[in-house]
């Protein structure tokens, strides 16, 4: 099992690749690591949050691909309809975008700090974007 550290304002997890249900996705987000960006409060899809990555689609396939992440679970949307993005679901999502209904690649699920994720979105939600870093173990 790949582990990552996960580093979100002042708040750290850790979540395993779920590299048997989602490779591609999994081996594409393990050339990007170590990974910062900023994490932001969705806008349509509940609670959740997301890394936005702008307008490059990444070639990635559809694999274990959800439209309702429970919370815990990161989504990689890789583009088309919408900007590619990055979604952590910290309580109920139904994954969309201004266009309407998406899904995405469930690749990587929070295993430790999950009662933290409610105190994150909070966060982000009220006091604006935070720092969030993916490291590998």
């Amino acid at each position: 099992m790949s582990l990552i550290d996960i580093s979100a304002g002042e708040f750290r997890f850790v979540a395993k690749l779920e590299e048997q249900l989602a490779p591609v996705t999994c081996a594409r987000f393990r050339t990007m690591l170590p990974y910062a960006e900023k994490l932001i409060h969705v806008r349509w899809s509940g609670e959740g949050c997301w890394i936005p990555m702008g307008d490059n689609p990444y070639d990635l396939p559809w694999e274990n691909a959800t439209r309702h992440p429970a919370p815990g679970q990161f989504i990689f949307y890789p583009g088309g309809y919408s900007e590619t993005e990055i979604l952590l679901a910290y309580g109920g999502v139904a994954f969309a975008s201004k266009l309407g209904p998406l899904a995405g690649n469930h690749f990587l699920t929070v295993v430790e700090g999950t009662e933290q994720l409610p105190l994150l979105g909070r966060k982000v939600l009220w006091e604006g974007a935070q720092p969030i870093t993916f490291t590998a173990r």
